[in-house]
């Protein structure tokens, strides 16, 4: 059997830390940031851990095992 890939687009947008987790970049800070008050922008920095219900199927794109 050949190997399996790992998506390209996912592998760009998600990190598995140390412990399995993957973490993933928030939504709405792309554009149209100017009114967007300062507080918003802030909460909206950073990574954050996914929702269970993503886990498994960006863990399939990744290529990781369930274990891991």
């Amino acid at each position: 059997m050949p190997k399996m890939k790992t998506h390209s687009g996912a592998k760009k947008r998600f990190k598995v830390t140390g412990s399995g987790k993957i973490m993933r970049r928030q939504a709405n800070l792309g554009h149209l940031n100017e009114h967007k008050s300062s507080t918003r922008l802030r909460r909206l920095k950073g990574n954050v851990e996914m929702a269970p219900a993503d886990v498994r199927q960006a863990r399939k794109l990744l290529g990781k095992h369930k274990g891991r």
